[in-house]
């Protein structure tokens, strides 16, 4: 698929996403599971119930996450922290009430069906240190150096262009600024024909990284003190049904799939500036006058 084919299959399946949220069809991932029972492994039980309770319904149905960044993230008062990728909302809104009054949230979707609903979801929250952007991740609409944290979760595996989406997290933050997102990762080698079809049940779009290849690409961006942290491995089981429905032999794949794929938490740094020693740095003299 070509870059422009992918977008618009993730903006129909989000906008999609935020239709159903609006009739009250849940995407699992509270501490609850939906009605009938049926539990999504992928994005079920990522909110604790003190977070499901700050936020309206509706930005916890309409997310389609795999992990909890802003539980992970570490975020301070007086912050100012970007979201890709922002959906209904329920990461923007939880990482507003980190930061604080002094601090600043942002989110930035290309759906209009999702930042209409996140609008809804933060007034019905009533936080206004909020502010929902229309953009793509690959070419994000703030100005270099204007972010303190940057956040997202299960997002950058949609992209066509992921380098360019790290390159662009890399402009905005400021020097020190930390990277934090939860995103699906692949672990060694798998079947081209077998890794696209788990892929299709997790629902990425574009494909999952290795996570060797996460790291060189961040570390090609710029960032430094790279890590992956995988907060649920996915087993085979989780995925028989829809295999199985795929028509593969889902026991006979076994060994090439389990423990492979897994949502982490990926953490990285932007260098901090260097002090400026020399006599002429930053173009002011020994006496201190430009």
């Amino acid at each position: 698929m070509s870059s422009e084919s992918i977008k618009e299959v993730v903006r129909a399946k989000y906008g999609q996403a935020a239709l159903q949220a609006r009739t009250e069809r849940s995407s699992c991932c509270g501490p609850s599971c939906a009605p009938d029972g049926a539990c999504d492994p992928i994005t079920s039980n990522l909110y604790g119930a003190q977070e499901t309770g700050e936020v309206p319904e509706q930005a916890l149905w309409a997310s389609l996450g795999c992990g909890n960044p802003t539980a992970l993230a570490e975020l301070k008062p007086g912050e100012t922290v970007l979201d890709l990728g922002s959906g209904g909302g329920i990461d923007v809104l939880l990482s507003a009430k980190r930061v604080g009054p002094s601090g600043k949230a942002y989110g930035l979707d290309m759906t209009d069906e999702m930042l209409a609903l996140a609008r809804e979801n933060q007034k019905k929250a009533g936080v206004e240190n909020v502010e929902f952007l229309k953009g793509e991740i690959e070419n994000i609409p703030l100005p270099d150096h204007s972010v303190d944290v940057v956040i997202s979760n299960c997002v950058i595996n949609l992209s066509a262009d992921k380098d360019r989406v790290l390159r662009e997290a890399f402009r905005v933050l400021k020097p020190g600024g930390r990277f934090a997102v939860s995103d699906v990762v692949v672990t060694g080698e798998v079947p081209s024909e077998i890794r696209k079809n788990v892929e299709l049940w997790i629902g990425c779009i574009a494909g999952a990284l290795r996570d060797s290849d996460y790291r060189s690409k961040l570390a090609n961006a710029g960032f430094q003190n790279i890590e992956i942290e995988p907060t649920r491995i996915y087993d085979i089981e989780d995925a028989r049904q829809f295999l199985a429905g795929q028509g593969m032999d889902v026991d006979a794949i076994a060994p090439q799939v389990a423990g492979k794929f897994m949502s982490a938490f990926v953490r990285a740094v932007k260098p901090a500036q260097k002090a400026c020693c020399a006599p002429t740095c930053c173009g002011v003299s020994k006496s201190g006058f430009a």
